[in-house]
């Protein structure tokens, strides 16, 4: 990339797009408003001179835009918008302003580009982060339900939660007042709808995990403990490719679980972890990682998952469960570190080993 190429910021809508054509050697920019859907902005960066890079923001109009221009020949990225360098001053935002200023720091190369997925491995991911979703309503509603009960003074002792003899328990409450049958009621019939939701999406995931071209990895993530095919799905879902991290702990900080730093000169400042990437994956790994607290061992199910799987990823498997039975017992039983800081600790190092299995040729 040279310096005489120009580069283009685009402000992307659903019915505009506006769009500044930056010449870095001279400073000159040029502006421009198109009308229409955002694919409609391909033919007027055909007529932009070339060389030039264009990028536009993640974000709900998606990856089409990109799509289309790469199969024209055209050089159009993405970047992530949590990224942006912005002044922590500046009060007046216009999409002129915001296309600018993508061309400036595409000029920088302080802008942070993202990945763009094929369509279908787009299509897997909406359907991951659509059953996560769902588990996500689902925990809040289930929330809704038991602060209802709790503020009528009715309380359940029967042992754990939301199992079935405690919906039949739930089933059972009746209310002296109308207004509270009709909202218990409907919570109820909304929660059981849910929960309907959920399994069949999750059935959903099990057969695309089958018949996806990425059933391969998913399969070899299963062998390690703690990880079945829902969690190794939707870690190859936000993934998509692990070869694209060169080295083990960049796939860590992907993630958003190593520490925060605030240093100067001589001092080192760490806090808790950074929390970027994705939500979704960080959950699973974190989940997973509380499993790391028992003695290595190989039980009936994870001997089934690894059946007739690569004896590579079954190596790197069981040299995972001892290395972070070891490491949690290094943190909790000899530093007395807490059980939650513990398994993100985990978690960081779980997300190499799945680095390593995913990077498997």
């Amino acid at each position: 990339m040279t310096m005489s190429m120009s580069r283009v910021g685009l402000d992307v809508h659903a019915h505009e797009t506006t769009a500044v054509v930056l010449d870095p050697s001279t400073g000159e920019i040029e502006i421009r408003r198109i009308a229409g859907r955002p694919a409609s902005v391909l033919a007027w960066l055909e007529t932009v001179a070339t060389p030039f890079q264009a990028v536009y923001e993640a974000g709900p109009t998606g990856y089409g835009l990109a799509r289309r221009a790469q199969a024209a020949g055209l050089d159009v990225v993405v970047c992530a918008p949590g990224h942006i360098l912005k002044n922590a001053s500046d009060r007046i935002k216009t999409d002129k302003r915001d296309a600018l200023r993508l061309a400036r720091l595409l000029v920088a190369g302080e802008l942070k580009l993202v990945r763009v997925p094929s369509p279908s491995q787009e299509q897997l991911r909406d359907l991951v982060r659509a059953r996560e979703d769902v588990r996500v309503d689902l925990m809040r509603l289930r929330h809704r339900i038991s602060k209802f009960l709790l503020r009528r003074e009715l309380y359940w002792d029967g042992g754990n939660s939301w199992t079935v003899r405690h919906r039949d328990w739930l089933a059972q409450r009746r209310f002296p007042d109308r207004a509270s049958e009709i909202v218990f009621a409907d919570a109820l019939n909304a929660h059981d709808t849910m929960l309907e939701r959920r399994d069949r999406l999750e059935r959903s995931l099990a057969e695309a995990a089958l018949d996806s071209p990425l059933a391969a990895t998913v399969a070899g993530l299963r062998c390690l403990k703690g990880i079945d095919t829902l969690s190794a799905l939707g870690l190859q879902a936000e993934v998509l490719d692990w070869h694209r991290f060169p080295q083990a702990k960049l796939v860590s900080s992907f993630f958003g679980l190593v520490p925060s730093e605030h240093s100067s000169g001589e001092r080192r400042r760490q806090g808790q972890i950074t929390k970027a990437g994705s939500k979704h994956a960080r959950r699973l790994l974190v989940e997973a990682a509380w499993h790391y607290r028992h003695p290595p061992r190989v039980s009936a199910k994870l001997a089934r998952r690894q059946a007739g799987q690569d004896a590579r990823a079954i190596a790197i498997a069981w040299r995972c469960q001892r290395r972070l039975y070891g490491r949690w017992q290094e943190l909790a039983a000899r530093r007395g570190k807490p059980a939650p800081v513990v398994a993100v600790a985990v978690a960081r190092e779980l997300a190499s080993f799945c680095w390593e299995i995913g990077t498997l040729d």
